[in-house]
């Protein structure tokens, strides 16, 4: 349950972000109306994702039970007057810390704060959280992975066509300073430094439809396969050298970057063999080699 929640939230928030034509990453950008349509996105992703069926006053009926969708990315829900006696079903999701929550809480005076909003909604007191039957009390969120970096490293992302969507040849820059910014090495306890990237965040960031080609033209020589860096996906060989180099396993439409070097003699780092030539995974002080053209 925990992980179907998690797709819903995370597919609804990524859809009302609508990065490839925005550019934006980050739900603190939305503008009020776009907060509040996030709301019916959310309940409309949950049918579907639950095949609930609609209700007669409320959004779903279940069980024989009218239910109403509740979302909110801040600290509580507002309830209107109709959901007085119904059932809600309240999510919350904060992407900046990458958890949710979902439950289930029957309306009534006494889980409710005693004043109105501005749109006539109470919210749930303090009282009333404790009577909600957590369904996922604290679930992990799929990664923002832009949200996820640092700022210097998100500044450079951008810059790289000087500006921040580009033009011309401008996604692929994007996309070669992002796997740049992103790609694992070796630090004394292990592979580190790196993150999975997902289609969303490529999307995001190239700003065009074809950005899955983008990221297999990163990796050549003229791109980022001259600095050492591969880009392995889920298909092919891709994920037995994701796992003998210690990295995380792509799923299906993401990604990893890792900078490779020319192992030595005695290493004791994961060694994976390509092209004729044995790499480990590069230090932060190691030279580059050159990627091997074909993985």
């Amino acid at each position: 349950m925990e992980k179907r929640f998690a797709g819903v939230l995370r597919q609804s928030i990524d859809e009302v972000l609508d990065g490839q034509r925005t550019g934006r990453f980050d739900i603190k950008k939305l503008d009020k109306t776009e907060k509040t349509y996030l709301g019916t996105k959310v309940e409309i992703v949950t049918r579907s994702a639950f095949g609930l069926e609609y209700g007669q006053a409320m959004d779903y009926e279940i069980a024989g039970q009218e239910v109403d969708a509740k979302f909110t990315s801040e600290r509580t829900w507002t309830i209107p007057k109709e959901a007085m006696g119904h059932i809600c079903l309240v999510m919350s999701a904060d992407d900046h810390r990458g958890r949710f929550e979902v439950g289930l809480i029957r309306i009534a005076e006494g889980v409710l704060r005693p004043g109105y909003n501005q749109d006539k909604k109470r919210g749930i007191s303090a009282q009333g959280r404790r009577a909600v039957h957590w369904l996922v009390p604290d679930g992990a969120l799929p990664t923002n992975v832009l949200l996820s970096l640092r700022d210097e490293d998100r500044a450079a992302i951008f810059r790289a066509s000087n500006g921040y969507r580009g033009s011309g040849n401008g996604g692929q820059l994007r996309i070669n300073e992002l796997f740049r910014r992103v790609a694992f090495h070796r630090t004394p306890s292990g592979p580190g430094g790196g993150c999975t990237v997902d289609r969303t965040t490529t999307l995001t960031v190239a700003s065009q439809q074809d950005s899955p080609k983008r990221v297999r033209d990163a990796r050549l020589p003229q791109h980022l396969g001259r600095e050492g860096i591969v880009i392995l996906g889920h298909q092919g060989r891709h994920p037995v050298l994701a796992r003998a180099l210690g990295l995380p396993v792509p799923d299906k439409g993401s990604w990893v970057a890792a900078r490779l070097a020319f192992a030595t003699e005695g290493d004791t780092d994961p060694v994976v063999q390509l092209d004729g030539h044995r790499y480990v995974l590069a230090r932060a002080g190691d030279a580059s080699a050159p990627a091997p053209t074909e993985y």
